[in-house]
């Protein structure tokens, strides 16, 4: 795994730090290669129960593709006929997959600038907590790109289609406080309280109900592409799968008990 990606172990969380600070964060191949591969571990290892992402340092989460290398990668493609765009297949699209799709909570601790694809990686988490000093802007249409990393899927589903459409088309930073009140964001903290704040939330995540949130997950991806019909013979489905878990049990078993579930993932 590179060097820019430090994948840690908090209990059943997993942190994992974008390590490019004095790059801003941004994706070059070994980091996209490292971000993919450790976010796909996470996703498949059954001890983690919550992933929580981040960014080095205090100027930036991500800001997405990494420009000076993206240059030379144009180059090659104008000399070899190799699509210098082969990164969305290679990298993006896997590495959204695993983060939007995994049977656990996801969250991004936004502590600085996130833009482009690194904005898409924060909207294709469950959770956002920002700093109050960071921001997000989608960057795309102003390299004269469209939305990737999931962008075009999740943003309409947080700020609804109107409001996606004017940041794509027309991409300027969004601060934490409009993100909160636009809906980008979870909660705001200052920006010393982050790491802090950001772990306990994800920690609560990780020790609670993982069966239940990831039915949670899978119905409302759902939702947004079924009729209610569908839906409810969906819901049937994975109520039956979260009633069968330990977790219920346990859960059951401490309501009537009067104490507090402890709950193991499964």
């Amino acid at each position: 795994m590179s060097d820019t990606v430090r994948y840690e172990r908090d209990g059943a969380l997993a942190v994992l730090t974008i390590d490019r600070a004095d790059a801003m964060n941004a994706l070059d191949v070994p980091t996209k290669v490292a971000l993919r591969d450790a976010v796909t571990a996470a996703a498949g290892d059954p001890a983690v129960r919550a992933v929580l992402l981040t960014g080095a340092g205090g100027k930036a989460f991500c800001v997405g593709q990494d420009l000076k290398e993206h240059v030379g990668l144009l180059q090659q493609q104008r000399e070899t006929g190799e699509g210098a765009l082969r990164t969305v297949a290679e990298h993006y699209n896997p590495l959204v997959r695993a983060l939007a799709g995994m049977r656990k909570p996801t969250v991004a601790a936004v502590n600085g600038v996130a833009a482009g694809a690194g904005a898409s990686l924060a909207f294709a988490c469950d959770f956002r907590i920002l700093a109050d000093t960071a921001g997000f802007n989608t960057s795309f249409a102003g390299v004269a790109l469209t939305a990737d990393s999931g962008a075009s899927w999740t943003l309409p589903r947080l700020v609804g289609h109107a409001r996606a459409t004017e940041l794509l088309m027309l991409p300027r930073t969004v601060r934490a406080d409009e993100a909160l009140t636009l809906g980008l964001a979870t909660r705001v903290v200052p920006a010393a309280e982050l790491a802090a704040t950001a772990r306990e939330f994800a920690l609560t995540l990780a020790n609670g109900p993982t069966v239940a949130y990831g039915a949670i997950k899978e119905s409302l991806a759902y939702a947004a592409s079924h009729s209610l019909d569908e839906l409810l013979d969906k819901e049937d489905e994975l109520q039956t799968l979260a009633g069968e878990s330990e977790d219920h049990r346990i859960a059951v078993d401490a309501f009537l008990t009067k104490q507090k579930p402890g709950f193991v993932g499964r």
